[in-house]
């Protein structure tokens, strides 16, 4: 009996430290990934916007957050998204994700949203976040998808808003539920003074164009401002225009397991060939459209698959 437990034991710690490894090597790969969409999009626009959200741990050297900043990788990103920092619901702050963004602050913008559950938490959440030197977007739970626009602006201003660093609220609207055709949803953005506005590239399957991206650029007071668009690196999403119907029963390798709570979305092996030709590096990839149609930067999202990708979500 004491060997059985003994074998089990053993067995349970190998098994926890080869997927720490694996995390840590993927976390590595994740770094280059991001370098190399940047270098990309930078080719052709040298200001273009790069914003990872979530994974600060990439920002370190070894992932490790007392062992430097990783330079190559700071250089490769304006600013840092998070989600649920102080917020998650109810307040629930995050303390270690809180040092290491009081580190990485100086340099970088970061763009908090948080999750609140009653909007008398909305005052204490933007509180909480622009005492920090961040900028905040909150959501209820009947925004929780981010398809609504709030009815407030935190510190909004006439300001021309020409790089990330001017920025002093966002808008993070990526779902278009709400809106029954791309022209009413410009039109609603259009009547904000929100100094950053985040989007999808896509209305219902539809590309926005230069055209229609340029029209979101300037507040309604007149002043400029950034328009970003969100695009996703680490999980493919079947509704996606690169989805194949055939990779229900015959998928590709690199697609690895389902992304627990959305049910269109499958953790990929990001640094894959396959998977990366279809963000970035050629005409047809994602990164080029969004290039094509004008927008300023990227919000690359789940970006922490290295560890989701080996640890259950």
């Amino acid at each position: 009996m004491i060997r059985t437990i003994l074998i089990f034991i053993i067995s349970t710690v190998f098994f926890s430290c080869s997927k720490e490894k694996r995390s840590d090597k993927a976390a590595e790969k994740m770094q280059d990934f991001v370098i190399a969409i940047s270098n990309y999009a930078r080719g052709y626009d040298p200001d273009f916007i790069v914003i990872p959200q979530n994974g600060i741990e990439l920002c370190f050297n070894n992932i490790a957050p007392n062992d430097g900043q990783n330079s190559s990788y700071m250089s490769s990103i304006n600013g840092i998204g998070v989600e649920e920092l102080f917020y998650n619901g109810t307040y629930a702050l995050d303390g270690e994700r809180l040092s290491m963004l009081q580190q990485l602050k100086t340099s970088k913008k970061i763009m908090v949203s948080e999750f609140v559950s009653d909007n008398n938490y909305t005052s204490d959440a933007f509180l909480r976040n622009y005492n920090e030197g961040f900028i905040c977007f909150t959501r209820s739970s009947d925004n929780y998808h981010y398809k609504q626009i709030p009815d407030s602006i935190p510190y909004e201003n006439t300001s021309n808003i020409t790089n990330l660093s001017l920025a002093q609220n966002h808008l993070y609207l990526i779902s278009t539920d709400n809106y029954s055709s791309k022209q009413e949803m410009i039109s609603a953005i259009s009547a904000t003074n929100f100094d950053v506005v985040l989007i999808d590239l896509f209305f219902e399957g539809t590309e926005f164009t230069l055209s229609e991206i340029n029209q979101l650029k300037t507040k309604a007071n007149g002043g400029q401002r950034l328009v970003i668009s969100y695009i996703n690196i680490g999980s493919a999403e079947k509704f996606r225009y690169y989805w194949k119907k055939g990779w229900g029963l015959h998928h590709p390798l690199w697609l690895k397991r389902k992304y627990n709570g959305y049910e269109d979305e499958f953790w990929v092996k990001f640094w894959k060939k396959d998977w990366q030709d279809i963000i970035y590096g050629n005409d047809k990839s994602y990164m080029k459209k969004i290039l094509n149609a004008g927008f300023d930067g990227a919000y690359l999202d789940n970006v922490e698959a290295y560890y989701f990708l080996y640890y259950k979500d």
